[in-house]
């Protein structure tokens, strides 16, 4: 049943951006000039410094998690962190619904030692740190455009800064108080839930399950670890920023820098939602809606809707790609997946790993 929901939601997000992206006639023929008028000779430097940060993003996204793994008694080898992690990128792409985040947990549960929970805890740490930095500099730079001519005209804008904000703001005190007080907010956190009153069975499960995954938050008392983390997460958002920067440029879209990082970080809190099969619709449409505070709603429409798929295929053929050669690799293979879905669907800890899963 929770699979059928995430995918329904999954279908409809799809089917809603589709439905929003989709260009009308005339922005129909704005993006055909813009194919036409795009010269390989003058683009191709552009999309060489774009593919550059991509790698630097992709190498940073997944390094920063040791220093989450560390706290809970887990390293693992740069190996097998790289093919893990880059495995993990490609089901949360691929997979709707977010799925695939549950694929890195359960990679590295180690029967005893680490469990699927507890690693799903760094998986939220992260996730929430990440929403808490775009949200922060989403505001920022929403509210310094707020006066110009073309962001008056967004209604939409400062509302969703705000919420935002709320959001992973609400979700970092969530953090805190679980640390603080992790009995009362395991009691609470089910008590919200209210499967007390109809499956007292599932509420005991969940109580065992949200006491475990609390474990992942301890980085958040390790002052080092917090540091060295933050510092990999700024460096990777930072290369996110100016990546969409020169790509945009590449397409003559003169986006500010400071336009290029508000719009990554608008697609980054959109595609938090129950997101599309390999965020089809989603991604561009965000894309979209973020270009016209910066460059106006006719040109965001023609050719800023052909930078958004061509960024958005770009990405999509990385993380595959790269997916795809950490499967060939001996530090992960379709096996360990396929017990991996059945781990995060489940919970079940005391399923054995094999030898190339276990952290030293």
């Amino acid at each position: 049943m929770k699979l059928a929901i995430n995918i329904t939601l999954s279908l409809a997000m799809l089917a809603l951006c589709v439905w929003l992206v989709w260009p009308n006639a005339k922005a129909q023929h704005d993006l055909n000039q813009a194919w036409e008028s795009l010269r390989f000779a003058e683009f191709w430097p552009y999309l060489l410094g774009f593919l550059g940060l991509l790698m630097v993003t992709h190498f940073c996204r997944a390094w920063r998690w040791n220093n989450l793994l560390g706290p809970i008694g887990v390293k693992l080898p740069p190996g097998r962190l790289l093919t893990v992690s880059s495995v993990g990128f490609m089901f949360i792409l691929a997979l709707p619904a977010r799925l695939g985040e549950f694929v890195r947990p359960a990679l590295i549960r180690e029967k005893g030692k680490v469990s699927a929970s507890a690693a799903l805890g760094t998986i939220a740490v992260e996730r929430i740190v990440d929403g808490l930095i775009v949200s922060l500099f989403v505001f920022g730079a929403f509210f310094a455009q707020r006066n110009s001519p073309l962001a008056q005209s967004q209604g939409w804008m400062m509302p969703t800064a705000y919420v935002a904000l709320g959001i992973f703001g609400a979700a970092m005190l969530f953090l805190g108080c679980a640390l603080k007080w992790p009995d009362e907010t395991v009691r609470f956190s089910v008590r919200m839930t209210l499967s007390r009153h109809y499956a007292p069975r599932l509420a005991r499960v969940l109580e065992v399950k949200i006491r475990a995954m609390i474990d992942g938050f301890l980085v958040l008392k390790d002052r080092r670890n917090l540091i060295i983390f933050v510092l990999w997460s700024l460096v990777y958002w930072g290369a996110n920023g100016i990546a969409f920067w020169v790509l945009a440029r590449g397409f003559g879209l003169h986006v500010p820098v400071v336009g290029a990082f508000a719009v990554t970080g608008l697609v980054a809190v959109g595609i938090s939602l129950p997101n599309a099969p390999a965020l089809m619709g989603q991604y561009q449409w965000f894309t979209q809606l973020g270009l016209t505070l910066y460059v106006g709603e006719e040109l965001a429409k023609g050719r800023g809707l052909a930078f958004a798929i061509a960024l958005w295929a770009l990405q999509v053929v990385w993380y595959i790609g790269v997916g795809a050669i950490s499967l060939a690799t001996p530090y992960v293979s379709l096996s360990e997946v396929w017990k991996s879905r059945h781990a995060s669907e489940t919970g079940d800890e005391a399923q054995a790993v094999p030898e190339s899963a276990q952290a030293p």
